[in-house]
């Protein structure tokens, strides 16, 4: 005759260990606290250590919006709105459209080669994986305005240094993410073409870009929407487009022209947005 089922488990011991899970989960539930001494005492003590190592005038912080609402409201408000409907506006917008196009265009070709090398899991070319991570790493380190500065001191104002400026952000932004999504896939289809007596570029296009393209797609148009946002201040710098404009502004101390240019900004980004949203969707549901 078996014995009861909760009887046996208790004898082995188990009913008595699942018990005493549960009363620790609720006494741990029972004695939570935001506040744990002395990890909060240390954290709390850290940072009051580096407010007062940086010198931050925490008294000035209480009144900051009010000065900043009473700065805008007499000297940017209102935008002077027709300053930015003008052709001169209009044709450094299409400026930025096109830096912006060409530097995603390039920027993507240039990455999918060097994200296929600096991928560790399928690199065809073992030699060659450092020196692209490092290529990748080198466009990642320097900002896209840091290099829109030197670039105009090397071919002058003009476009061409903030296309080649954004086409340098481009790679190094695109091409780390291609190469992460790259290192993510599931092995076990590319070591089945491989069996099968595929080469590289074979294993690339039949086991890699299908585990990939959902994914590529989407941070592609997700580059775009970034070198969009950054395309629109290089001109600051001297590359031309709608920061040129903005930068004409600024220094004639014209400032509700240059509130009205960056209304525009936001206002032209926020489209941009919306629409690389949309089309993520679109994309992501086609090749899916």
């Amino acid at each position: 005759m078996h014995g009861d089922p909760s009887s046996e488990l208790s004898l082995r011991g188990l009913v008595p260990r699942e018990l005493e899970h549960k009363e620790a989960a609720s006494e741990i539930a029972r004695t939570w606290s935001r506040f744990r001494y002395p990890q909060s005492l240390y954290k709390y003590a850290a940072l009051l250590a580096a407010v007062d190592y940086l010198d931050i005038d925490l008294d000035r912080l209480p009144g900051l919006l009010g000065r900043m609402s009473e700065t805008l409201a007499r000297r940017y408000f209102p935008p002077n709105v027709g300053h930015v409907l003008t052709l001169d506006y209009l044709h450094t917008l299409i400026e930025t459209l096109q830096m912006t196009w060409f530097a995603t265009l390039i920027g993507l070709a240039v990455s999918v080669p060097l994200a296929w090398l600096a991928a560790g899991n399928i690199t065809p070319v073992r030699l060659l994986y450092k020196p692209a991570r490092l290529v990748i790493m080198a466009c990642r380190s320097v900002h896209e305005m840091i290099w829109t500065i030197l670039l105009v001191m090397v071919l002058g104002y003009g476009m061409l240094p903030g296309a080649i400026a954004l086409t340098l952000f481009c790679i190094g932004f695109a091409g780390k993410l291609f190469s992460e999504a790259v290192e993510a896939i599931d092995p076990g289809q590319v070591e089945a073409i491989r069996a099968a007596g595929a080469n590289s570029m074979q294993v690339f296009v039949y086991a890699v870009l299908p585990q990939v393209r959902v994914a590529w797609t989407g941070i592609s148009i997700y580059t775009w929407d970034v070198v969009f946002r950054a395309a629109t201040v290089v001109g600051f710098f001297g590359a031309g487009g709608m920061g040129w404009f903005l930068r004409e502004s600024v220094q004639r101390v014209a400032s509700r022209d240059t509130a009205a240019i960056l209304l525009s900004i936001v206002v032209v980004v926020i489209l941009s947005e919306l629409l690389s949203a949309w089309v993520r969707k679109y994309v992501a549901r086609a090749v899916a």
